[in-house]
C-alpha cells in the first residue's frame, strides 16, 4: 500500500498544519510524512520554529519545510510575479518528488496566502491521480492570531473539506505526459499544445467527414470572409444555393459540437469554429 504523506502550505499560523494532520488521521489516513511549503518571512519563521518543535516529540511522523525558492533565493513573500512562479515550481517539484516515489498525497492549501491556495491546486490539476486529496481546513470559534492550541480540542468545531479537481489526465490520456515534466510552466505549455493538436484533429474530421467537398469550399469560402454573393461568383453558384448550403452545414455543426436546441449557429459560429483551421490547412 503506498504510504501517505501531507503536504501544506503555511502561512504565521503552525496549528493549520497540525490540526489538518489531527483531522485526517481522525479519518483514518495513516500520514506518515508531513511537507511544509513556506516563505521565509519572520512570523512565517517563528511558525516554523513552533513545528519543528512539535514533530520533535518522541513518535512523530516525519517532518520536512521546504522554503520557496526562486531565480533570487529564498523567498521572503509572495509579492510579484516572479514570487509566484517561484511558488508554484516549488509546490510542483514536491508534489512531483513524492508522486514519482509512488506516495499517496494529501494536500492542504489552507496555510498562508491565497496565491498558495491557487498554486496548489493548479498542481494538483497537473499532477494529482485518483486516490490523491486537496483538502481546506474549516474551524469555528477561533481567528488567526489567537492563542496558538496546536491540536484539535474536545470542545473544538474543526473540520477538513475535499476540494474538488479536475484532473488533466482525466480530460485526456494523452496528458498524463505531463507528469514527465520536471517544469510546471513546460508541463502548461505541453498541456496547451496536446490541447490545441486535439481540437485541431477533431475540426479536421468534422471538415472532411461531416461536410461534403461542395459543403468544404463554401465554408472555407465563409471563413476568409467572403459574403454569399462573393461566393457565388468564385463558386458559379446563385446566392440561395449558398444560402442553403450554409444552412446544411449551420445543422451539421451545430450536432457535432452538440449545442443546446435554443443555440443558434450562426455565421460568426462558423468563423470562430473553422477560420483557424482552414488558414493552418492552408499553410500546411
Amino acid at each position: 500500500m503506498a504510504r501517505q504523506v501531507l503536504i501544506a502550505t503555511l502561512g504565521t499560523e503552525p496549528q493549520v498544519i497540525t490540526r489538518a494532520l489531527d483531522v485526517l488521521r481522525e479519518k483514518g489516513y495513516a500520514i506518515e510524512k508531513v511537507i511544509v511549503v513556506h516563505t521565509v518571512a519572520e512570523e512565517v519563521r517563528q511558525a516554523l520554529g513552533a513545528l519543528a518543535q512539535e514533530f520533535s516529540a518522541p513518535g512523530a511522523c516525519e517532518y520536512h519545510p521546504v522554503a520557496v525558492v526562486g531565480e533570487e533565493g529564498l523567498v521572503p513573500d509572495i509579492a510579484t510575479e516572479a514570487d509566484l512562479a517561484a511558488l508554484l515550481r516549488t509546490l510542483y517539484r514536491v508534489v512531483l518528488a513524492e508522486k514519482r516515489a509512488g506516495q499517496l498525497v494529501h494536500l492542504c492549501i489552507a496555510g498562508g496566502r491565497k496565491p498558495m491556495a491557487v498554486c496548489g491546486m493548479v498542481v494538483a490539476q497537473l499532477l494529482f491521480d485518483e486516490d490523491d486529496r486537496v483538502w481546506h481546513l474549516l474551524s469555528q470559534g477561533w481567528r488567526p492570531g489567537e492563542e496558538r492550541v496546536m491540536h484539535v480540542q474536545p470542545t473544538d468545531r474543526v473540520w477538513l473539506v475535499p476540494v474538488p479537481v479536475l484532473r488533466w489526465s482525466y480530460v485526456s490520456p494523452v496528458l498524463t505526459e505531463l507528469a514527465l515534466r520536471q517544469d510546471p510552466w513546460e508541463a502548461i505549455q505541453v498541456q496547451r499544445a496536446i490541447r490545441q493538436e486535439e481540437e485541431w484533429r477533431r475540426k479536421k474530421e468534422f471538415v472532411e467527414h461531416y461536410l461534403t467537398p461542395a459543403e468544404r469550399k463554401v465554408a472555407r469560402l465563409v471563413c476568409l470572409g467572403l459574403d454569399n454573393a462573393a461566393i457565388g461568383r468564385r463558386l458559379g453558384k446563385s446566392e440561395k444555393t449558398v444560402a442553403n448550403q450554409l444552412t446544411a452545414i449551420y445543422a451539421k455543426l451545430h450536432e457535432w459540437r452538440g449545442y443546446r436546441t435554443d443555440v443558434p449557429v450562426s455565421r460568426a459560429v462558423l468563423v470562430a469554429e473553422l477560420a483557424g483551421y482552414f488558414a493552418s490547412s492552408e499553410a500546411d
